[in-house]
């Protein structure tokens, strides 16, 4: 399941794509834009901020914008960036693989079998960036 943090960063990108990339939006405008509770956003936004999506100036005029351009911000990286692991389960993950402890055989486990093939499915679909999600965009978030 897709956590309240990757929605709420996803939406906040979603949010900037829409609007003119030269300017900026105060944390407060895009949580009343996209309905997200301010605490929890400054939260999200520090993250992108921290993982060099975003870039943020202080001030009156103050706001945040793209330091990537959004062709480049995948889905994917959002969900690794805030949650971590994209896999159902350690041992079938890519990128934070562990052993599975209660597994006799991992090459014969059934179980780990299914969810590489969800995750390799799957990885594709969310390989798409926050640039594409905006231009095909019928169902916002």
């Amino acid at each position: 399941m897709l956590s309240k943090r990757v929605k709420y960063a996803i939406k906040t990108l979603l949010f900037l794509n829409r609007r003119d990339n030269s300017s900026l939006f105060s944390a407060k405008k895009i949580s009343e834009n996209e309905r997200i509770p301010l605490k929890f956003l400054e939260q999200i936004l520090r993250e992108l901020k921290q993982n060099k999506i975003l870039k943020s100036e202080r001030g009156a005029e103050g706001g945040y914008t793209f330091m990537k351009s959004p062709a480049d911000i995948k889905v994917l990286d959002i969900i690794r960036i805030v949650d971590g692991p994209v896999a159902m389960l350690p041992c079938a993950s890519l990128n934070f693989y562990e052993k599975c402890a209660d597994c006799t055989d991992e090459a014969t486990c059934s179980i780990r079998k299914l969810l590489i093939n969800v995750r390799d499915n799957m990885l594709p679909i969310l390989d798409t960036s926050i640039a594409d999600m905006t231009k095909s965009e019928n169902c916002p978030i």
